[in-house]
Order: C-alpha cells, then sequence, then structure tokens
C-alpha cells in the first residue's frame, strides 16, 4: 500500500512538472508574440483617451534616432567642416577680388534703409537659431564632456527655449525678403554666362550682371525653400499639440535639420562673398551705397539702369 502511494505521489509532481514547463513555454512564445506586436506598433487597449495612447511603443522612433543621431549629425558636421575648409583655404590662395581700378567717389544708392533692417533682422536671428540648433545637435556628444552635465542641462534649456521661440519671427523676416527682392531674382540666360565665368571668383574676368547675379540668386532660391521648409517644419514641432502624431513630427524633425544644414552651408558661402571674399561688397549692406567703379565691375547691367535713369 505505501509503496503504490508513493508511486501515485511521484506520478502527480511528474505530471505538475509537465505542466509548469508547457505553460513557461505557452507563457515565452505569448510574450515573444506580444513584444513583437507592440513593436510593430500594433495598438491595443488603453482606458485612457488620446492620440496613440492605445500603442505602447512607436518602432519608427528608434529609426529616427539613428538618423538623426548616426547620419545627419555625422555627415552634416563633415559638411560644414568641409564648406569651411574650402572658402579658409580659397581666400589664402586666391584672397579676396579686389577693384579693378580706383574708386571714383561716387556712390549709388544699392539696398535702402528698409531693405537693410530687414536683411540684418533676418541675418542676426537665423545665426541666433544655427547656434543653438548646433547646440542642441552636438551639445551631448561635444559640450558635455567640455561643460558637464548640469551645465549642458541649463544651456540646453535655454537654447531650446531660444530656438522655439525665435523661429517664427525668421520667418517673418524671410516672408518680407522674398516678396521685396523676387522681382530681381528671376533667373535668366546672363546667369548662364555668370556661371561658366565662375562668377569672376577665378580669373581676372568678371561676367555681366543685374542688380542680382546668379550667385545671388542662387542664394535667394535656396533661401526661400529650404527656408519655408525650415520654418513650416518648425512651426509643426514647436506646436505639437495640433493633432500631428508622432511620426508626422519625425519626419519634421528630419526635413528641419536637412534643409537647416543646406542653409548654414549656403549661408557660409554668401557670408564669405560678402564679406572677406569681395572688396566693396559690405559697405552696401552696411550703409546702403557702393562705389560706382564697384557697380561697373560687379552689376554692369544694373549700373547702365542706373545711369539711363540718372546720368549725373
Amino acid at each position: 500500500m505505501a509503496k503504490s502511494l508513493k508511486s501515485l505521489v511521484l506520478f502527480l509532481l511528474m505530471l505538475l512538472l509537465a505542466i509548469t514547463l508547457s505553460t513557461a513555454n505557452s507563457a515565452e512564445v505569448s510574450d515573444a508574440d506580444s513584444w513583437r506586436q507592440i513593436r510593430e506598433g500594433t495598438a491595443g487597449y488603453s482606458a485612457v483617451k488620446g492620440q496613440e495612447t492605445n500603442v505602447l511603443i512607436q518602432g519608427s522612433g528608434q529609426n529616427w534616432r539613428q538618423l538623426r543621431n548616426s547620419v545627419i549629425a555625422r555627415y552634416l558636421g563633415i559638411f560644414v567642416s568641409m564648406t569651411l575648409l574650402f572658402f579658409t583655404l580659397f581666400y589664402l590662395f586666391r584672397g579676396p577680388i579686389k577693384l579693378a581700378k580706383s574708386r571714383s567717389g561716387k556712390m549709388l544708392l544699392r539696398w535702402s534703409t528698409f531693405e537693410r533692417v530687414i536683411h540684418w533682422y533676418t541675418a542676426l536671428i537665423f545665426i541666433l537659431l544655427t547656434l543653438t540648433g548646433l547646440t542642441l545637435l552636438y551639445g551631448r556628444s561635444l559640450l558635455i564632456p567640455v561643460i558637464g552635465h548640469d551645465l549642458f542641462s541649463t544651456l540646453a534649456t535655454y537654447a531650446k527655449l531660444t530656438h522655439n521661440l525665435s523661429g517664427p519671427f525668421f520667418l517673418v523676416g524671410l516672408l518680407f525678403m522674398f516678396f521685396m527682392w523676387v522681382k530681381d531674382n528671376i533667373p535668366n540666360r546672363i546667369d548662364v554666362a555668370w556661371f561658366k565665368a565662375f562668377g569672376g571668383l577665378i580669373g581676372t574676368h568678371h561676367p555681366s550682371a543685374e542688380r542680382m547675379n546668379a550667385g545671388e540668386k542662387s542664394w535667394f532660391w535656396l533661401l526661400a525653400i529650404a527656408g519655408i521648409i525650415v520654418s513650416c517644419t518648425g512651426l509643426i514641432l514647436d506646436f505639437a499639440n495640433f493633432g500631428q502624431d508622432r511620426f508626422i513630427m519625425q519626419v519634421c524633425h528630419l526635413l528641419h535639420t536637412l534643409s537647416a544644414c543646406l542653409l548654414i552651408i549656403g549661408a557660409i558661402g554668401h557670408i564669405y562673398i560678402g564679406t572677406l571674399g569681395t572688396e566693396g561688397a559690405f559697405e552696401g549692406m552696411k550703409n546702403g551705397y557702393v562705389d560706382s567703379t564697384w557697380a561697373k565691375q560687379h552689376h554692369d547691367l544694373w549700373y547702365d539702369k542706373i545711369k539711363e535713369k540718372d546720368p549725373d
């Protein structure tokens, strides 16, 4: 009797062990399936009502993070560094484009006061956005090792706040610049010849140009197109409570960063040519007037129109 009872207990224990192992394996499969569905973005049930509240994990977030931190941040740094290096070497070997003749002393109005105010207003906001944006993009990798987590946390907080608040003001300046200067920036055949001559940057011959040369027109349209993209995506990122989901925010962030990258690279060339690269160019945007010798050399077609209206 005791032997039979012992066999029965042993059998029940083996049966219980088999059931336990089977349940564990079943739970493993169930958990794996559950997590797979979660990562695929499969909607579940949530008592909390709201947009995307029934999605536990959004899988595309990891893809966005990899693109931002590994691809965009890396290549943005490379391209900006290469652009700075190019213009540094160009200046060292080529030097500034000097006036071919002596200054005449006769000054021509090139930019009105209103045009200069809008230009500097937009330019200063752009510089502010660039500095704060680069701080947010590279701060973790470049600044934390230097200034530490606490100081960077404070810096990043103010950088983010400044960046978000400045963005809409940049769009205002951008729109004013577009409507002020679009009539002077329509491409034509003269621009083709300007590009063929490399804008006078190489050699001694300077190609003909209207009020805006082909280089300025290229910068204008880059600023208009990329500027509108960076501004609109920035507004979507600023006001995240207007119904856009996470995927839309991620796409807008990538477009925002890529457009800003193009603007930074273009701005480096624009600043170089308008300051160190061309003698007398900065005077126009500083005081509004340029010497007639400068106008003849760099914008001869515009100079001819000015002389037709005012021969004296």
